[in-house]
């Protein structure tokens, strides 16, 4: 198994369980060093991998560099409301991170897996409003919440179009979506009312990050179906044990999503310029 981002949260606490239980792990990390570090706390087969998911030139080494089959892909890795920034290839930080990243990684992956593609998505997803025409936010005024909305909203377009084209292609492949309901991990570090006073006082809606992977270890384990959205049970889905849910309308245009993954390829091809 891949777990992108396994060196805090969610990722860690996914790899760590996974491999505890007897999985072979990849931990696909930003940096080595502290993935090794990382890896060294866990139990069980594990190794450490170089993949930047903000430049295009990582996501092909690292998949170039992969030749044996692959049970699980689990698209973790993400970031959160950062400041305004581009990728090393052009992109709009949060969308080139959390969707074209992982979005180029599964596709050319694809060959070597077996079982299934895990990506963690959000519930802030239902605030999504993703514009194809300006998907960098070269013309709008950035916001950097929307900005996250919008690619969250983007990994479940993605996750229910990739079910489509492998249903399509007669392909026993699943692709699945996960999300943590609102998880006190390092992501959210920064977001004064989750980690503030309001956060303190609302603790007992959240979940830590054990309880928040727990969504993910069920997607990327259990027999559910292909194009499911899987998070917790609780109050509002923001905490509890999994159950499969139902994404936002938006989420489920199946012309949007057409729409996004050709736009996706397109941006993701490694002769594309114009974002440079």
């Amino acid at each position: 198994m891949i777990v992108t981002g396994a060196t805090s949260g969610l990722g860690l606490v996914t790899a760590r369980e996974l491999a505890r239980v007897g999985a072979r792990v990849v931990l696909a990390v930003r940096d080595p060093a502290k993935g090794e570090r990382a890896a060294a706390a866990m139990a069980g087969h594990t190794e450490v991998r170089r993949l930047d998911l903000a430049d295009l030139a990582s996501v092909r080494a690292f998949a170039a560099g992969w030749t044996e089959p692959l049970d699980v892909l689990i698209n973790n890795a993400g970031i959160m409301r950062v400041p305004p920034g581009r990728t090393r290839d052009g992109f709009e930080l949060q969308i080139g991170t959390n969707h074209l990243g992982p979005f180029a990684l599964t596709n050319q992956l694809l060959p070597h897996i077996t079982s299934r593609v895990v990506t963690v998505s959000s519930q802030l997803h239902r605030r999504g409003r993703l514009d194809l025409d300006d998907l960098n936010w070269q013309r709008r005024r950035y916001r950097s919440l929307q900005a996250y909305c919008d690619s969250k909203l983007a990994n479940l377009l993605f996750t229910l179009e990739l079910q489509r084209r492998l249903a399509e292609a007669g392909s026993g492949l699943r692709a699945v979506a996960a999300h943590p309901g609102i998880a006190t991990t390092s992501l959210t570090s920064h977001i004064g009312g989750v980690r503030g006073k309001l956060g303190r006082a609302f603790k007992h809606l959240f979940n830590n990050a054990e309880r928040g992977a727990l969504p993910t270890l069920y997607a990327a384990t259990q027999d559910v179906p292909g194009g499911c959205y899987i998070g917790p049970d609780g109050f509002a889905h923001l905490r509890g044990y999994p159950e499969i849910g139902t994404p936002s309308e938006r989420a489920r245009d199946a012309d949007l999503a057409r729409r996004l993954w050709d736009l996706s390829a397109r941006l993701t091809q490694p002769v594309h310029q114009e974002n440079r």
